[in-house]
């Protein structure tokens, strides 16, 4: 979710009065998962190199977070949306982690949209702890080191549980991944948006999906190949 700190500039406004804004439009593209039938969604909030940017920034984003969790808790609940937090949550303020704990234990029996929100999070950290977890494991003679496979390793990711990520979609015109998601990324179809992140709507995520609907994915086959496996399931 790119671009809030540039939309608020143009505005001649603080780069909090831009992450504010940002913060509607995660509420208004939640919305429009639901009503569009989406069963997962996962938002890079904040990543751990986050940490880097002004003090007084990195303050204002962790009260956002309070405050959000605070008021949109209870009508996500309702809604039926499981929210999980991934990442490394140590690093945040007893408060907040606690508030973020609660929240993923009010909503973790609901299944109509699995919202992930990344907070500390970075691609690499991903790969590590999932690679630490199996490397003790190996240790402690639970498994074979020698047998250790991308099923086993992948088994330990974050979002793990969830079935293979579709869509990667980046706003604010930039065009990397910024170490999201990097393992899962894999076969995913990659959406670079120019819109700034609070001018991001339901239109945008209309033309994002159709963007991704009309390509075809091959995982390595061939075009005839596809076509013929598509053909042979209906």
């Amino acid at each position: 979710m790119d671009g809030n700190g540039r939309w608020a500039k143009q505005r001649h406004r603080p780069r909090t009065f831009g992450h504010r804004a940002g913060q509607k439009a995660v509420r208004a593209i939640i919305e429009a998962c639901l009503r569009r039938g989406i069963e997962a969604l996962t938002l890079f909030a904040f990543s751990s190199e986050n940490w880097q940017r002004p003090k007084d920034e990195v303050g204002a984003l962790m009260e956002l977070f309070l405050k959000a969790l605070d008021r949109e808790v209870g009508e996500l609940h309702g809604h039926g949306v499981r929210i999980r937090f991934i990442g490394e949550l140590a690093a945040f303020a007893p408060a907040l982690r606690e508030r973020m704990l609660a929240a993923m234990d009010k909503t973790t029996g609901n299944t109509k949209l699995a919202l992930n929100i990344a907070v500390n999070y970075g691609g690499r950290w991903d790969i590590a702890q999932a690679a630490r977890q199996v490397a003790q494991a190996a240790v402690r003679g639970e498994i074979d080191a020698t047998r250790i496979d991308e099923a086993q390793l992948g088994s330990h990711f974050a979002l793990a549980d969830l079935p293979p990520l579709d869509l990667f979609i980046r706003t604010g015109g930039e065009k990397r991944v910024s170490n999201f998601l990097l393992w899962q990324l894999a076969y995913a179809e990659l959406v670079f948006s120019d819109a700034l992140w609070p001018d991001f709507d339901a239109d945008h995520l209309d033309a994002a999906i159709a963007d991704f609907a009309a390509r075809e994915r091959r995982y390595g086959k061939t075009s005839a190949q596809v076509s013929s496996a598509y053909s042979g399931a209906h």
